[in-house]
């Protein structure tokens, strides 16, 4: 499965529409395509992009081989000048990008392609589909995490994925969102992120009782000893049979670093709590009890309203999947062609009866507003990319639909940030991915600079993404010609 060739991850009509714009050489001209999403995952008030690193070796990488140019004449479509063409085939273009861990929100390009038209179309699935994926596992995994308080969360899901795939890169957008380990070992030796995990009730069964299958685990990893406690019953047997092997490692002077149990059935908060009273009560009172059985966000915010003993979770099947919320809905969108004639870039703009489906003109960049005395997030500003802003100037942002909801903010009250960063360049890749564990840290900084209203898993605060003043503008004259019946 190594070194594949996903040139042709792809959908047929990028490919047909390309063999179009070949045929029509003067059609190939250079534009501007947007990839952004319309709605947060799971209710919530952000997102968070991932998945940049695996998009940019997919564009460094693009070719076609032999194999792919005979499949491609094998079904009939295509013309030999064009499969001729597509042997030569490469990126060309500029892409700029939102980093990886960033906070995002709808409407706001998370990436954006500036490339002769043929190649910015064909790239259009591929980035799609790395993008939403790894963006919408690491939104569930911070939704988890947040809810955790501090606990240390692990990311449990690889058997319960939809294929390696999803498994390898989900625990690397749930590793970025904040979890602290994984149980995939691959993942743990392409991302090098930390892996754990215990181990199973067949461990216990296979073993003539529970007792013995306990000692004998605390022989083998004497320095991580987290004990399965549920085969039989939690509390009359697996609990009491865990204190006793603790007990003797005590005795026999192993130091317990890092021991504990583990649930995975039942009433979690009430076991989880009985459990605690024996293990204090027996002088074991740093023992760890993780838990594990279907969590999610909602389920932990229960136990702990419930007082649960509970300080790490496993998370599985709800994360790996995010199971309530199972696409992201990001959505690749013409934003403008260049014009040699005046040699600028001319606004498209698509037009809906849905207005949520109207998107955004031009050749945009995305300015993040700070309360300078807070470092808190204030909104986010959608602007044309030649608009200059100064700090010291008094900034207008209004709600563009509702645009009488304004707020004005004094000079040297707020700092902007612009988001985007350049990744390729003329064809050349320019960006460096951080480490994934440097990632992990970024993002963790990025969700301290949210409200603590807008974290909220039910109806929290929203943030605002506002367009510039210019742009709304020329949205609002674009609107207004088709209205009119103008191309």
């Amino acid at each position: 499965m190594a070194d594949r060739n996903l040139t042709l991850l792809t959908d047929l009509y990028e490919l047909t529409m390309m063999q179009g714009y070949f045929k029509e050489q003067e059609q190939n001209v250079t534009v501007i395509f947007d990839a952004f999403y319309r709605s947060n995952p799971g209710g919530g008030s952000y997102a968070i992009c991932a998945g940049l690193e695996q998009a940019v070796d997919y564009v460094k990488n693009i070719h076609f081989s032999s194999e792919d140019i005979d499949y491609l004449r094998s079904t009939g479509l295509f013309e030999e000048e064009f499969l001729k063409y597509l042997r030569g085939f490469h990126f060309s273009g500029d892409i700029y990008a939102i980093p990886e861990g960033t906070v995002v929100f709808p409407k706001e390009p998370l990436v954006k392609v500036i490339a002769p038209i043929m190649e910015a179309q064909f790239v259009e699935t591929a980035l799609l589909n790395i993008i939403n994926h790894q963006s919408l596992i690491a939104t569930k995994a911070s939704r988890v995490v947040h809810a955790a308080q501090g606990d240390g969360v692990m990311e449990f899901g690889l058997r319960r994925a939809q294929g390696p795939d999803a498994g390898i890169y989900g625990a690397r957008a749930a590793m970025i969102a904040g979890c602290v380990a994984t149980s995939n070992v691959l993942a743990g030796q392409m991302f090098d992120v930390p892996v754990r995990g215990t181990h199973a009730h067949s461990w216990v069964m296979s073993f003539p009782d529970e007792l013995t299958a306990f000692r004998t685990y605390a022989s083998i990893f004497p320095s991580a000893c987290i004990l399965l406690v549920d085969t039989y019953d939690t509390l009359k047997s697996g609990v009491p049979n865990a204190i006793r092997v603790f007990t003797e490692m005590r005795e026999k002077g192993i130091p317990l670093t890092f021991y504990g149990i583990r649930l995975d059935s039942g009433d979690l908060a009430y076991l989880s709590k009985e459990a605690r009273k024996m293990l204090d009560a027996a002088g074991f009172t740093d023992a760890v009890i993780s838990a594990s059985n279907d969590l999610d966000e909602n389920l932990i915010t229960s136990l702990k309203l419930q007082g649960a003993e509970i300080h790490s979770w496993g998370v599985g099947t709800n994360m790996i999947t995010s199971k309530d919320c199972p696409s992201f809905g990001g959505v690749y969108k013409l934003s403008a062609i260049f014009d040699e004639d005046t040699d600028t870039f001319i606004p498209k703009i698509k037009v809906s009866e849905n207005a949520e489906k109207i998107t955004n003109p031009g050749n945009k960049v995305i300015r993040r507003i700070y309360d300078k005395k807070t470092g808190k997030l204030v909104a986010d500003l959608i602007c044309l990319a030649d608009e200059v802003y100064d700090e010291k100037d008094p900034l207008l942002l209004f709600d563009p639909v509702n645009t009488w909801k304004r707020t004005n903010l004094e000079g040297g009250t707020y700092t902007i940030r612009e988001l985007m960063v350049p990744v390729f360049l003329e064809g050349q890749c320019v960006y460096q991915s951080p480490k994934v564990m440097e990632i992990r840290d970024y993002c963790a900084k990025e969700i301290g600079t949210l409200w603590e209203e807008s974290l909220r898993l039910e109806f929290p605060h929203k943030i605002h993404v506002d367009l510039s003043l210019p742009l709304w503008k020329m949205k609002q004259e674009l609107l207004a010609a088709h209205s009119d019946g103008e191309g």
